[in-house]
């Protein structure tokens, strides 16, 4: 089995997929911590795996995509001790078949390049990637398979934290929800504003990228809170796929045989 890993900086998803046909066998995600070590995380993927039924006898192989460099690390070094490999590391040297068409190819996210091989891999056509994690990405992609570049803002979580912070009356909130449009509560407001805000941002911003790329572009959300947004959003989400940044390390593995 390849055992597959995005490191977000909120959370870390992962999964095991059979390598016989491509499907993902299980998943998970947990909260990201920086100071984890590679015993913590092979602690933690050994007591997941067991959950399956499964052990590290089963991995064959594993490839890593990280926001967070120095957990790129452990996760390498938790694989070649608790495994039995070196972990393959989405970065710069790796073959991806994407030609990337931005100023500098190196800025690029290990975490966007996946989500755009994937989208392309599903498509074969224009599109794009809405990201909602940390922060909420946009990726584009040409009907020729190639990397366009785009657009980053702060994310959901990050805005009600800075909210919390800088206004001394504002709670910290949990995103959930809006129960109405218009807030009979500070903490209903503030969801209001926080969802409902985001969502006219993604519509507003898919809108201008539909007019430059051309209206066939297909539009795909990921990411841990897209689950949340997406309902909230109007006309411009064509599909959610919370497993698209893991099949894209699928495929990505696939180009870079051992």
């Amino acid at each position: 089995m390849l055992l597959v890993v995005d490191v977000g900086n909120t959370q870390t998803h992962f999964g095991v997929i059979r390598e016989s046909d491509g499907g993902i066998s299980e998943h998970w995600r947990f909260a990201t911590v920086r100071q984890s070590t590679g015993d913590e995380l092979g602690a933690a993927l050994a007591n997941l795996l067991a959950l399956r039924a499964l052990s590290f006898d089963d991995v064959d192989a594993s490839i890593v995509s990280s926001t967070v460099p120095q957990l790129a690390e452990q996760w390498t070094l938790m694989s070649e001790r608790y495994l039995g490999h070196r972990m393959l590391v989405v970065g710069p040297t790796i073959r991806t078949g994407m030609p990337i068409r931005i100023d500098n190819p190196r800025e690029v996210g290990a975490d966007r390049l996946v989500n755009a091989v994937a989208a392309y891999e599903r498509f074969r056509d224009t599109s794009v990637v809405v990201d909602f994690g940390t922060a909420i990405t946009y990726d584009a992609v040409s009907a020729a398979g190639e990397y366009l570049g785009g657009i980053i803002t702060p994310g959901a979580e990050i805005s009600v934290e800075a909210l919390s912070e800088r206004a001394a009356k504002l709670p910290r909130v949990e995103l959930a929800e809006p129960r109405a449009l218009i807030g009979k509560s500070t903490v209903d407001a503030i969801r209001s504003g926080i969802v409902f805000g985001f969502a006219g941002q993604v519509e507003g911003i898919v809108r201008r990228l539909r007019a430059e790329l051309g209206d066939r572009t297909t539009v795909i959300a990921t990411g841990g809170l897209a689950g949340l947004l997406v309902p909230f959003i109007r006309e411009t989400i064509d599909e959610v796929d919370d497993l698209l940044t893991l099949t894209g390390l699928r495929l990505i593995s696939e180009r870079n045989p051992r």
